[in-house]
């Protein structure tokens, strides 16, 4: 299991290519599936970011983390079952 140190890493990478996709590589399992979400009240200038590799369901947690221009937020203010997108249950490193 990759280490929080190495999930920060790859968070650093991916959260400055936002808006932009990145194929960087997951630290745990090596695939470039890796996936953020940020969820925050509307019109919100920071949010919440949850960050997963979609192929072994592992990533980390960041609070209160700036929004960059152009990326999609999931609102706050609905139901979990209806923000998107989505984010899977997924577990934490720590």
């Amino acid at each position: 299991m990759a280490t929080f140190d190495e999930w920060q890493t790859a968070y650093d990478v991916v959260y400055r290519a936002l808006p932009a996709t990145s194929d960087f590589a997951c630290p745990n399992c090596g695939q470039p599936t890796l996936r953020m979400a940020i969820t925050a009240q509307p019109a919100a200038n920071a949010g919440y970011v949850s960050f997963w590799c979609d192929t072994c369901l592992e990533g980390i947690h960041v609070c209160r983390a700036p929004i960059p221009d152009g990326v999609t937020v999931r609102p706050m203010d609905l139901p979990p079952e209806e923000r998107h997108p989505r984010v899977p249950n997924y577990r934490l490193v720590t």
